[in-house]
């Protein structure tokens, strides 16, 4: 049998989730789609910096209207960008990036590549972003994906020079440019054809220029395509598609309004043969590109001649006679005979009404467990189909290319219509690996990622933890039909739903909280994911555990299979160091994944994503640190996780919502704080203006941590403080800016903690973002930054007492700082959150603050 259709059910390594929605089914439409595509002999690699980058009506129009094989291939993952569904940052935001993109490329049929490359925030530069990422291993990546795919045209989406608005941007087009040249070359990166890719050479690479952002890079000059077409196959323009595609970059906020009509896109040439009438001038992109490709065209023609689309299941024949045809072509490269067997046996499948799913009732299931597996196959329509069998892994990982798993054979013909059910119990290899990203597995560095395993480099996601091919015989020819295993249950309000199995350790621990102030007890909760007599916790053996920090070791009984054990006398922190990690783990462990944490992220937008981290604490050393106040309000907007840290700090933090926020309610709080993005994702907020500038001038402290200034609402409203300012898009991305003490002797850097640059030190990513411009001067502006080679900007924190309280708005990025335990974060927090103070200029001396008469003011925000 042809090999490259293979593969059994075995332990994936580096397996983390599949593509867990509903199994993709097929309309008549879709399929006559799929027949017209067999003619086309094209492809397209579309290149940017970040998920959401990408233009998903001209993807969606090259893939489902000049049917080429489409791709996407995204630099980052977009783990430094912002959330506005939750308080997920970093790696996490990145995993949740990953499957909203691939969630539009389910719509848009692109297909999508990474590289290793991190997204490690806002960058204005180029070279920053291309040292960050070290530049010559991202480009291997793109070369590796360019030989893979091999596009015959590429585009970026940004210029090579600050038109592109980011570095990030910016850098991507140079790396494309230059793997332009690269991939076509044996001498660059010879390493990689031993995986069998060879260099490869697009014809060219265009910028596609746009008009957004205040930028017009669009001239009639340029190469011009209408892409805002209609489908009367699919019943929908290319840009009603695209709005589809686009809406699940729901992280982003980044839904979108359907678009119909003439849609023009332009292209400009940066490398390569010129294009003047479409991309792909010059390119042949039917059966004559390969030879004997005539006699395929016409068998294909004959296809769509003759297809029915009520009956779909009477092309079968004919599909199986054109997909022996294919596989006889004697080629010297097999790429596009390739593409396009694997691509008439889905037509077969989807015109037989052939359905096969293997599925459990358990989501998660423990390395050296059991696993019950239900398989499902039906044949709906009159096709005749035997099942042969399946294959799946008995317990034996596989080495390499070879496999010790043999064909479980059951020789039944398909009944019309009617399901045919089985079931096995399988044991999960103890050595099978936790289901883990590919791209989390190994270490990372400061800019990237690191992947060892060449072949896994570009992959948008990790192979499924377990595998089924089911072997059917359809007119004499045997096909391989290779399906996930998935977890099938019912909502009782959604309905039938998948989502991946994940693969655990046999027993997990997880410490909370994640972060001490000045040492401290805390909490392990260990969990047993298989039966507690079946574990082998240590070498000798017994139901004993001992847990371990960096400090101490402490043993416990195994009495039940989920357990919190309180850890208490661990290092205070009396040493020199600010900042001490403490790694906790089972001591002994048979198990070198038994130290794992489970992490779980579900949106009902997206399969629900597991990942394990390492489990750890982190302890602060805060001498000398004070806070002010017992009560917290805390209005919880986009997402994060301040609410937390304020209570580590010793706060008790209450969530407002819509009704809570009253001025009789607000009385009872210290403070309130305004989570990041409140008012862009809370129109009510305009309405709850009055009671928080009430609540601030009888004596409370009103915090508003960043909003972004496109959204309408209250921003456009200008409802936020007692005295006009606006919201820009400043920000400061060099988290290693030098500050300036523009207001030394103010409150808010005196009490109750003096503020000195050492509470500047080790900040991670950024400093500020969407800072405060043309404040009123009841203000006071308390810090400067600036960026290489710019002007400081002094909006980051702006302060003003109003009645007998205060206000304050600030762009510093504490959402990242606290989390990350940053100490002068939570020292500068503290301040910012104590009531109103005379001025301090040193300890002991005493000024006033200027403060704002108690009347209302009516201000507006920039949009």
């Amino acid at each position: 049998m042809r090999k490259l259709l293979l593969v059994f059910l075995f332990t994936i390594h580096h397996s983390l989730f599949t593509k867990a929605q509903t199994p993709a089914t097929f309309s008549a439409s879709d399929i006559y789609l799929g027949l017209k595509k067999l003619k086309v002999l094209g492809s397209v690699l579309y290149l940017a910096a970040h998920p959401d980058d990408e233009n998903t009506r001209l993807l969606a129009y090259l893939s489902k209207d000049r049917l080429y094989r489409t791709g996407y291939m995204s630099m980052t993952r977009g783990d430094g960008g912002q959330n506005l569904i939750g308080d997920e940052q970093g790696i996490e935001l990145g995993l949740i990036r990953t499957q909203e993109l691939l969630a539009a490329r389910r719509i848009d049929g692109a297909e999508q590549f990474f590289s290793r490359a991190f997204d490690f925030g806002f960058s204005k530069s180029t070279d920053e972003a291309l040292k960050t990422w070290d530049k010559e291993k991202i480009l291997s990546d793109v070369v590796w994906v360019i030989r893979k795919f091999q596009p015959d045209v590429m585009i970026t989406r940004f210029p090579e020079d600050s038109r592109a608005g980011h570095g990030h941007h910016s850098g991507s087009a140079v790396l494309a440019r230059e793997a332009f040249i690269a991939a076509a070359d044996p001498n660059r990166f010879p390493e990689q054809l031993k995986y069998g890719v060879k260099p490869w050479q697009a014809k060219r690479i265009m910028w596609n220029t746009f008009n957004f952002g205040g930028n017009n890079t669009t001239s009639e000059s340029q190469l011009k395509i209408d892409v805002g077409t209609y489908s009367t196959v699919l019943g929908k323009s290319f840009g009603e598609i695209a709005a589809e595609s686009r809406s699940q970059h729901k992280s982003q906020g980044f839904g979108v309004p359907r678009s119909r009509g003439q849609q023009f896109e332009y292209f400009k040439l940066t490398l390569g043969d010129s294009a003047s009438k479409d991309l792909l001038d010059g390119v042949i992109t039917d059966w004559s590109r390969v030879e004997g490709g005539a006699a395929i065209a016409a068998q294909i023609d004959a296809v769509i001649k003759n297809y029915s689309f009520d009956n779909p299941s009477a092309s079968v024949d004919a599909l199986l006679n054109l997909y022996k045809t294919i596989s006889k072509l004697q080629l010297a490269d097999n790429y596009w005979k390739e593409r396009k067997m694997q691509e008439t046996q889905q037509l077969i499948e989807a015109c037989a009404g052939l359905y096969a799913e293997g599925t459990t009732t358990e989501q998660y299931v423990a390395q050296g467990d059991t696993l019950k597996i239900n398989y499902t196959v039906i044949d709906r329509s009159n096709t005749k189909i035997v099942l042969k069998g399946y294959y799946q892994f008995d317990g034996d990982a596989p080495q390499g290319d070879t496999y010790k798993s043999s064909l479980n054979e059951l020789n039944k013909e398909l009944e019309p219509n009617k399901n045919l059910s089985y079931s096995k119990t399988i044991m999960i290899d103890p050595n099978h690996e936790i289901s883990q990203p590919y791209w989390l597995k190994e270490e990372m560095s400061k800019g990237s990622f690191n992947v060892s395993d060449q072949k896994l480099i570009g992959m948008a996601q990790s192979k499924p933890s377990l595998e089924v091919v089911f072997v059917v015989n359809i007119g004499g020819e045997d096909f391989y039909i290779r399906k996930p295993v998935q977890y099938k249950f019912t909502d009782p309000v959604k309905g039938e739903l998948f989502q991946p199995l994940v693969i655990v350790p046999p027993l997990a621990i997880k410490v909370q909280p994640l972060l001490k102030l000045n040492g401290g007890d805390y909490n392990v909760e260990y969990k047993a994911n298989k039966s507690l007599e079946n574990i082998k916790v240590l070498n000798d053996q017994t139901k004993t555990i001992i847990i371990s920090d960096d400090n101490a070791m402490k043993k416990f009984e195994l009495r039940q299979s989920q357990q919190t054990i309180h850890i208490d006398n661990v290092y205070k922190m009396d040493g020199t160091a600010d900042v001490i990690d403490y790694k906790v783990n089972f001591s002994e462990a048979s198990s070198k994944d038994i130290k794992s944490n489970l992490r779980t992220i579900s949106y009902d937008h997206i399969p629900s994503i597991n990942y394990f981290q390492e489990s750890s604490i982190r302890f602060l050393k805060m001498s000398n640190f004070k806070t002010t106040g017992k009560t917290i309000g805390y209005i919880v907007g986009a997402g994060d996780k301040v609410p937390e840290a304020l209570t580590q700090m010793g706060y008790t933090v209450t969530t407002l919502g819509e009704k809570d926020i009253t001025a009789d309610n607000l009385k009872k709080f210290d403070a309130v704080v305004a989570g990041v993005r409140t008012y862009n994702v809370h129109d009510y907020m305009v309405n709850a203006y009055d009671a928080l500038m009430e609540y601030v001038k009888q004596g409370g402290v009103y915090v508003v941590q960043y909003n972004t200034n496109s959204f309408a609402g209250p921003l456009a409203n200008g409802k936020i403080g007692p005295a006009p300012f606006t919201i820009t898009r400043n920000r400061i991305t060099d988290e290693e800016a030098k500050v300036n003490f523009l207001q030394p002797d103010n409150a808010v850097l005196n009490y109750p903690n003096k503020i000195t640059e050492k509470d500047f030190v080790g900040w991670v990513q950024e400093r500020s973002i969407y800072e405060a411009d043309k404040v009123d001067s009841s203000y006071a502006s308390i810090l400067s930054f600036n960026d290489p080679g710019e002007q400081p900007t002094s909006g980051s924190l702006i302060v003003t007492n109003y009645g007998k309280g205060k206000f304050v708005y600030t762009g510093l990025v504490f959402f990242r700082e606290l989390p990350a335990g940053v100490p002068g974060a939570y020292r500068l927090f503290a301040n910012i959150l104590a009531k109103p103070q005379k001025q301090v200029g040193t300890e002991g001396q005493t000024g006033t603050n200027k403060k704002i008469k108690n009347k209302t003011v009516h201000h507006k925000s920039s949009n």
